[in-house]
């Protein structure tokens, strides 16, 4: 994909993020790739977002930066809007007046939960904590500054680096005889370098369709949501039950940690979690063409790298 992209700067929020890594990665072979750290762009301060944008000026903005500490945002709710909602409301407008187009990533969280299907694109939001709350004001925000955007819903993200639930369980399983994982959770885990792939044919995708045409003027076609998360479902006691299997073939001289189901209201946290993060994914397919990996074909090859 090198060279893809005509002349212009992608701007990249979060970098040293879970999802930020790959992109990083990933979107070098798009183009020029501006990544600047935190001391350079403050999220939670939207004179600061907008100075970066003006400075920069790039084509593209793609923001995977977010305050996550879910728990902590019942405390810290201010924080968690300055940097979910109010920072993405401000790369919107500076978005929309130099004809840049924004993707913006969000989460399964934006939903209650409640339901027992796989959430399309349609379904009624109804978020259960401030990080959900915070994270749906940005993406109203983004939709109504008039900026060209697509909005990524994804989920229960990993990798084979940084911090995830993953590494925790692995390391965790090493050390000792039985771990007790929430088992009525549902969703599936979506591969971090897949959702960075995915971003990047999507752009490749909308900047062919723009070729003689301004940008924005082509991304009406493809503005709105999309939900992009590991195909399957299972919930987080599968998940970890299943990579220490794994793990036990492939170092069976390590005595890994038994695996037990939970339920919720046994693992008692300041924020509730959804019990159905199921996302259908139909939409992104069909638009792009672009199939999300497999969680259990994701965790074999995360588990590789390890």
């Amino acid at each position: 994909m090198a060279g893809a992209l005509p002349a212009g700067r992608i701007l990249l929020t979060g970098s040293s993020g879970q999802v930020g890594g790959g992109l990083l990665r990933t979107l070098a072979s798009l183009g020029e790739v501006v990544a600047p750290a935190r001391e350079a762009m403050d999220l939670a301060g939207a004179a600061s977002v907008r100075e970066t944008v003006r400075r920069v000026r790039p084509r593209w903005i793609v923001n995977s930066a977010a305050y996550t500490a879910v728990d902590k945002a019942e405390s810290e709710p201010e924080l968690a809007y300055a940097v979910n909602a109010e920072a993405v409301q401000a790369m919107g407008e500076e978005a929309r007046a130099i004809g840049a187009a924004v993707i913006h990533f969000s989460t399964d969280y934006v939903f209650d939960g409640a339901g027992t299907h796989a959430y399309v694109e349609t379904d009624a939001t109804g978020p259960v904590s401030v990080y959900g709350a915070s994270k749906l004001g940005g993406e109203k925000a983004l939709a109504e500054s008039g900026a060209a955007h697509m909005i990524l819903r994804t989920s229960w993200v990993y990798g084979a680096a940084g911090k995830n639930f993953l590494l925790t369980i692995l390391r965790l399983a090493r050390e000792r005889e039985v771990l007790r994982v929430v088992g009525d959770q549902h969703g599936a885990p979506t591969w971090s370098r897949d959702l960075a792939r995915m971003t990047a044919h999507a752009m490749v995708q909308c900047e062919a369709s723009a070729r003689g045409r301004e940008l924005v003027e082509t991304m009406a076609d493809w503005n709105g949501v999309y939900h992009a998360a590991g195909a399957g479902e299972t919930t987080w006691h599968g998940f970890a039950a299943e990579a220490v299997r794994l793990m036990r073939e492939r170092e069976p001289a390590v005595r890994w940690a038994e695996i037990e189901a939970i339920a919720t209201a046994d693992y008692p946290t300041a924020a509730r979690r959804p019990a159905n993060s199921r996302m259908e994914c139909s939409k992104l397919e069909a638009r792009f063409g672009w199939r999300m990996m497999d969680w259990r074909e994701s965790l074999r090859k995360v588990l590789d790298e390890l």
